[in-house]
């Protein structure tokens, strides 16, 4: 074991955060919990986390459930392509490997939306194997250790070798992952506090700025109320691919100019910034769609409900 890797597994064990996903090796339990944090924070996922087992406890019952209850659940986390993989994943798991999650590595890479970073994880913490994680994180760590960019090839080289020097893989890619979380952020690193900032060709140097790639969208919310208000408020299904897709909304607009007028509510995404603007109709709403007196219980974008309480 190198000095540099054990000075990382004692720090980790001092200072690593207490969270639910690192006191289980239940494959079903991890494989939500590294969905869930793919470009979500931890303090976002953290409630969300346990809500999810207390509807879904198992596979058989997510793989049972309706797809809009599952986006449902996952509402308030984004990224909705997530959702929907793992529903299609807890499937693929009842027909082919009899309800029960897969213990090989390319089984468990078969799954829907398991790429093999999340494969390398579930892996590595629930089976003991030496299969590195390459999440941002761990990209950012092994990118200032070298100080120069990498391509991909270059990174899962690296990350391997730096696994096999580990006698325990699963901590490895939990000691990588927090390092690269809690000390070495895309925006601001603490090498004062890194245990390892004397081995590292970056220590005290300014992280690389990245070009912005925030793309802003300005849509129209139709907002279509029923006359006596018996049925409610209109609603589409948004088509499978795309923004919020497969969640419910009035039906949306999207403008190829900028409005003169303020924007109703500004929704904040990872890479895109959409203005929201609402607009009353009149008259029977056109296209497919449904009336509903409440939305209690469907999957909805975060900006309507947060709209909606502004503005309705």
């Amino acid at each position: 074991m190198s000095n540099t890797t054990s000075l990382l597994l004692d720090w980790y064990h001092t200072n690593a955060r207490d969270l639910p996903w690192r006191h289980t090796t239940d494959p079903y339990r991890i494989w939500i919990s590294e969905i869930m944090l793919q470009q979500t924070q931890v303090k976002t996922v953290l409630p969300r986390y346990a809500e999810w087992f207390d509807v879904f406890p198992s596979i058989p019952m997510l793989a049972d459930a309706h797809l809009d209850d599952v986006l449902k659940q996952w509402e308030g986390l984004g990224y909705y392509r997530r959702a929907r993989f793992i529903h299609e994943a807890a499937q693929q798991i009842m027909s082919n490997f009899n309800g029960i999650f897969p213990t090989d590595f390319n089984d468990i890479l078969s799954l829907k939306g398991i790429g093999q970073s999340t494969a390398g994880a579930i892996s590595s913490f629930c089976f003991q194997t030496f299969t590195p994680v390459l999440d941002g994180n761990v990209k950012r760590v092994l990118s200032s250790w070298e100080h120069k960019t990498l391509s991909d090839k270059e990174l899962w080289k690296l990350a391997q070798n730096w696994i096999e020097t580990s006698q325990t893989p699963d901590i490895w890619n939990q000691v990588m992952m927090e390092l690269g979380a809690t000390h070495c952020g895309a925006k601001k690193r603490t090498c004062d506090l890194c245990p390892v900032a004397k081995h590292c060709a970056s220590a005290f140097t300014e992280p690389p700025k990245k070009a912005s790639t925030i793309k802003v969208l300005h849509v129209h919310w139709q907002v279509h109320v029923h006359q006596h208000q018996q049925q409610g408020i209109w609603l589409t299904q948004r088509p499978k691919q795309g923004i919020w897709a497969g969640l419910w909304t009035p039906p949306i607009v999207e403008l190829e100019d900028k409005p003169e007028a303020k924007p109703d509510y500004i929704h904040q995404l990872t890479h895109r910034r959409i203005h929201l603007y609402l607009k009353g109709q009149q008259g029977q709403p056109a296209g497919s769609g449904q009336w509903f007196k409440s939305w209690e219980g469907l999957a909805v974008p975060t900006g309507i409900h947060k709209l909606f309480e502004q503005k309705v």
